[in-house]
């Protein structure tokens, strides 16, 4: 009898107790992880209009049935390929003019939805943007003179997805000068001159806070002289980080945290005229533009127009463009924007940005007006999202 019980202690001690162990004091969860549930854990998922999501559902829908079959969906690989996709867009787009719950039923029927949480940490945050206004005219003169650049032929932007498996979703840009990629001018240099006399202007305004604006918003309408409207949206990058200037002035005392926005970014620059331009030029990153029809909405990074209040900037090396994904986060009011309302919805992954980087984090396009450009300008929340996949793509392919 001894002997047996002298074995027991010998296996709990040698096999049993590490085991035990092992279970409990296990480090915690790495990583970004996609886990499947069930819709009734999508706060407002039965609320929320989704028929209001279909301008973009179908226009990402429209794009992946014109890639080939093999082709993978831009962004994460968990994304799958287009032949993943076209079964689930071909059936969506015959519910053109479908109400709120046709379309729900549809979703959940052909979706699988999946929480994502990095170290088992679902949260992050999620920002807004807007199309941008501003007034400009085709020449320069002595209320017009800061210029909006077309993209430099000598810019080569370059898909690090293409040459490395593990850079999928990284790029960067650059000038090839005897034989080798080197960066490209920043904002200070071209600020200083570095594309003067080439004729590279595509228009001029006359405040250069709205333009600096415009370039983290990437999209705006131009108000002529004439009264006329020139849309122009995002042509290229110079290829240098994007800098917040609001963690400059935060961290110089300049406005405290709780106050920092858009506007209050604003007010700072122009009441500091002799600060604004090094400020703003602390931010290397410059962004050149182009012309767009002014009957279209600005285009994203996935290709396709997007849809106020129901499209996406999100980090491309992590989940995958033309997804859908239910958000649940709040957002200012935009008749007293230091009031929160509840943000619950469907929105589609379709652009991306360069301050959004992050696997939570998520950045609210809401369109063009003066809501749009509130919301836009004082959001800053902590949330949660969800992907949605067609059913049969697994979410092992999209682990980090």
């Amino acid at each position: 009898m001894a002997g047996r019980f002298l074995k027991l202690l010998a296996f709990l001690a040698l096999v049993a107790l590490p085991l035990a162990l092992a279970f409990f004091l296990r480090p915690p969860e790495r990583g970004l992880r996609f886990a499947p549930v069930s819709y009734s854990d999508l706060p407002g998922w039965d609320t929320d209009p989704t028929a209001d999501a279909w301008p973009a559902l179908s226009e990402s829908c429209k794009r992946i049935l014109t890639l080939p079959d093999s082709r993978a969906i831009p962004g994460a690989a968990i994304g799958g390929t287009a032949a993943d996709w076209k079964p689930v867009c071909g059936a969506l787009l015959t519910l053109e003019g479908a109400n709120t719950e046709t379309l729900r039923v549809f979703i959940e029927a052909n979706f699988t939805p999946y929480a994502v949480t990095l170290a088992g940490n679902p949260t992050g945050l999620f920002t807004g943007y807007h199309e941008a206004f501003l007034k400009g005219s085709e020449t320069p003169s002595e209320t017009y003179n800061v210029p909006l650049y077309v993209r430099p032929p000598e810019l080569v932007m370059v898909n690090l997805g293409l040459f490395r498996d593990s850079l999928k979703g990284e790029r960067i840009a650059g000038e090839v000068k005897d034989g080798q990629l080197v960066p490209y001018a920043s904002h200070a240099d071209i600020n200083k001159g570095a594309l003067n006399g080439r004729g590279l202007e595509l228009l001029w305004v006359d405040d250069a806070v709205e333009a600096f604006n415009l370039h983290i918003q990437g999209s705006g309408r131009v108000q002529m002289p004439d009264g006329s409207i020139r849309k122009v949206g995002y042509a290229a990058q110079n290829g240098h980080p994007y800098v917040a200037i609001g963690r400059i002035l935060i961290e110089r005392g300049e406005i405290p945290r709780e106050k920092m926005s858009m506007p209050a970014i604003k007010d700072w620059l122009r009441t500091h005229p002799d600060e604004a331009a090094g400020v703003m030029e602390a931010n290397p990153s410059f962004v050149f533009f182009r012309d767009l029809p002014v009957d279209q909405e600005p285009l994203g990074a996935a290709g396709v127009p997007l849809t106020g209040g129901r499209s996406l900037a999100v980090d491309r090396s992590h989940l995958p463009l033309h997804a859908p994904v239910f958000l649940s986060a709040s957002q200012p009011n935009p008749k007293a924007p230091s009031e929160s309302l509840p943000l619950n919805r469907l929105m589609v992954a379709q652009d991306t940005g360069g301050a959004i980087r992050g696997e939570i984090r998520g950045d609210v396009y809401w369109g063009f007006g003066e809501d749009a450009t509130t919301i836009a300008g004082h959001m800053a929340a902590k949330g949660r999202f969800w992907l949605l996949l067609p059913n049969g793509i697994g979410p092992d392919a999209g682990r980090s």
